[in-house]
């Protein structure tokens, strides 16, 4: 995808500067994707490590107990350059206004990127199993020379705003083909335990999710998965020989337990990398360098 070296300058060098060009001048987004300096998905040993950054869209500011984590944008951003700073870093997922942000201060040369797709299932609102694309396209993502787009996946037996979001996905995954882009499927089985929706996080729950999911569109040749950590990994991994990167979800457990899950999964060869963001982003100890350093080092 790379067609020059060269690294264009900034198109801002503080949030001050953003939102001014975003006043007097938001056709400098629309140039900066244009000029951007991209690169292949897969490079160097085939493995990816990727930051997420779309939860806010979805209404989902929490980290652990802390419900009001991600409530400021430039703290977001600050820790998102942060990490793509790291040289062991591929790229990022976020929605549309985030990476508009990243790419017009230069954080986004040479990383691959993956817009968010379907961000209307607002978190504890009673359509949270409707989730219809609300956010990036597939011709918006093509347009912007990224990589893929993902979207989320949930599965409720008993809740008709399921089949919604099964055919808008199905939809999506075509037509991020047609565009020879990734289509990051994140799968789950669901179900609301009082009034909240929970994550069946099984290994059944998950294998199930898995061979719904994966059966989506009219091709899979695009499809990557994108899958919790979870008890049985491997068995989980034996369901699809489609390409698989983990998330971290919202942290709970100690690092150093989570980061023990991951290693461990990385060693399955179907798995492709790490795609993590509260874990990374939101590190108990705040110390957001040496907690993207860590994943770094277990994807190389």
């Amino acid at each position: 995808m790379s067609e020059t070296t060269l690294t264009p300058a900034p198109a801002a060098s503080s949030y001050a500067e953003v939102t001014a060009i975003r006043a007097a001048d938001p056709q400098a987004i629309e140039r900066a994707w244009a000029t951007r300096v991209t690169r292949d998905t897969i490079r160097g040993n085939g493995r990816l490590m990727i930051v997420a950054a779309d939860h806010p869209a979805r209404g989902a500011l929490s980290v652990g107990n802390d419900v009001t984590a991600m409530n400021s944008r430039t703290e977001l951003l600050d820790r998102l350059r942060t990490a793509l700073a790291n040289p062991g870093v591929d790229g990022v997922l976020a929605s549309s206004e985030i990476l508009d942000d990243l790419v017009l201060l230069g954080a986004l040369e040479d990383k691959v990127v993956f817009s968010s797709m379907n961000r209307g299932g607002l978190a504890g609102a009673a359509f949270e199993l409707d989730d219809r694309m609300t956010g990036a396209t597939a011709a918006s993502t093509a347009k912007a020379r990224m990589n893929g787009a993902k979207m989320l996946t949930r599965i409720a037996l008993d809740d008709p705003g399921t089949l919604a979001t099964m055919t808008a996905c199905a939809q999506a995954i075509d037509e991020l083909a047609a565009e020879n882009l990734i289509a990051m499927v994140e799968p789950f089985l669901s179900r609301r335990v009082e009034g909240r929706v929970k994550n069946d996080l099984s290994a059944d729950a998950v294998i199930k999710s898995i061979h719904i999911t994966q059966g989506l569109g009219s091709t899979s040749a695009y499809t990557w998965m994108k899958l919790p950590v979870v008890d049985e990994m491997e068995r989980v991994m034996d369901a699809t020989t489609l390409p698989t990167l983990l998330l971290g979800g919202d942290p709970q457990t100690a690092p150093e337990e989570t980061y023990a899950s991951w290693a461990k999964a990385l060693e399955i060869p179907a798995v492709r990398g790490l795609i993590v963001g509260r874990t990374l982003l939101y590190p108990k100890d705040g110390n957001v360098e040496a907690a993207v350093g860590t994943a770094v080092d277990m994807v190389r």
